[in-house]
């Protein structure tokens, strides 16, 4: 019988809003046990640093660089990470030996697949350390090395859970973080993935550039205005969503320019617009209808983009609750169960997924303690 690791998911997405930690119990197949979860807030300061390295890192052609912003915000994500692990093995009375393994994501500050080039910021080597405990991270350039496109890293996960849902039908699971991808999973089927489109990002931007606030909180400004159908029509005008999968975003892959022009709330109306047309154009790819759309990730708390998809999607849109499972927590579910699958060779990403040439497996192993030479 497969071993049954206890491993903790980090995750801190291209929305920049904070670490999600989640604990999972799993052999990295189809075991899976679901424990505690938490989320840390990123402070506006944090905010703002790792906002410069988004900005820097527009300009790197290696991976490993770190130049000015991009070596600040890496010792914040990883302080921030080492912290929030801290605090919740405090909080649910564990010690670092309770923990098998940590999956840290790290914060995506480039991608570039089409140059073979993905940057996540943070050292796992020092959160091992730190942390007192295992640390598997670097989880996307194995990926990319061998033709992927690095992107996205989940659908093993949605997979995982499609299978022990007992749905029975094909579902699309529809994240919503920064960028937006879908997984396409069918009982006894690879799982087909892709990125389809901007999730959160450019309504945060937006929200940030005219209010100074971090999102858009409850929706409200997009549930106030209107969608002005000329802007949406240059929005979805970008070469992207005709292109088949596999396929991959940066986080500023798309230009707002088109709703400049426009007052707050029709340009968040018309964003949210932009956001599942983007989902939806992903249904043009399935090799048939999924039964039901499930949403996970943090755009599934926006009732504006929800009731965007729910008006324009032709088949019904659930909540990851729906299920039983936590829609905030399942990326980081999903970083604990791909730990696993990495410590134990196991492929992360596939062909369907990925575009990868065969089933690939990936990451990095920190230890938390190296044995003394002899």
């Amino acid at each position: 019988m497969p071993k049954i690791f206890r491993a903790l998911g980090a995750m801190s997405g291209t929305s920049m809003d904070g670490v999600d930690l989640a604990l999972l119990e799993t052999d990295g197949r189809a075991a899976l046990t679901f424990g505690p979860t938490a989320s840390f807030a990123f402070s506006e300061a944090d905010r703002a640093v790792l906002r410069a390295a988004v900005a820097a890192a527009v300009g790197l052609t290696r991976r490993d660089e770190r130049p000015g912003p991009l070596a600040e915000a890496e010792a914040l994500i990883t302080q921030r990470h080492l912290e929030a692990v801290r605090t919740f093995l405090a909080d649910q009375k564990l010690s670092p030996d309770a923990i098998d393994l940590i999956g840290f994501h790290g914060q995506t500050v480039l991608h570039r697949p089409e140059q073979g080039l993905t940057v996540q910021l943070g050292d796992g080597a020092a959160l091992a350390r730190q942390s007192g405990i295992d640390v598997v991270y670097d989880m996307r350039a194995a990926d990319l090395a061998r033709g992927g496109q690095g992107a996205p890293l989940v659908p093993a996960f949605h997979a995982a859970l499609a299978e022990s849902s007992g749905f029975g039908a094909p579902m699309l699971f529809v994240n919503i973080g920064g960028v937006a991808n879908v997984t396409f999973c069918a009982p006894g089927e690879s799982p087909l993935a892709c990125d389809v489109g901007p999730g959160n990002a450019l309504i945060d931007d937006l929200m940030f550039a005219r209010t100074g606030r971090a999102m858009d909180e409850d929706g409200a400004a997009a549930l106030a205005g209107r969608v002005d159908a000329a802007a949406l029509k240059a929005l979805l005008a970008h070469p992207y969503f005709a292109a088949p999968p596999p396929k991959s975003l940066d986080r500023n892959a798309f230009d707002a320019a088109p709703v400049a022009a426009l007052s707050l709330e029709d340009a968040a109306a018309t964003l949210c617009a932009f956001t599942a047309e983007g989902i939806l154009s992903a249904l043009g790819f399935a090799p048939r209808p999924p039964e039901a759309l499930v949403l996970c990730g943090g755009g599934a708390r926006n009732p504006a983009l929800v009731e965007a998809l729910r008006r324009r999607a032709p088949r019904p849109v659930r909540r990851a609750e729906d299920f039983g499972w936590d829609s905030q927590a399942i990326e980081a579910q999903a970083f604990a169960y791909l730990a696993v699958r990495s410590a134990q060779g196991l492929p992360l990403t596939f062909p369907g997924s990925t575009g990868v040439r065969a089933p690939t497996t990936g990451g990095r192993l920190a230890r938390a303690f190296t044995a003394p030479a002899a």
